[in-house]
């Protein structure tokens, strides 16, 4: 559908195009950004149910 990566980011499906050697150094900005960050959930509606 797209021929290149910067198609799809002119049309506003990705956020950024980065280079290969920049990858690495990306993923490890993220999972640095997303260390402290804690999942809450909702309580739960329903228990577990006596078979």
């Amino acid at each position: 559908r797209f021929n290149t990566p910067f198609r799809a980011a002119a049309r506003g499906f990705v956020e950024a195009v980065i280079q290969p050697y920049e990858t690495r150094a990306q993923i490890g900005r993220a999972l640095l950004a997303l260390a402290g960050k804690r999942e809450s959930r909702p309580p739960k509606k329903h228990g577990n149910f006596p078979v």
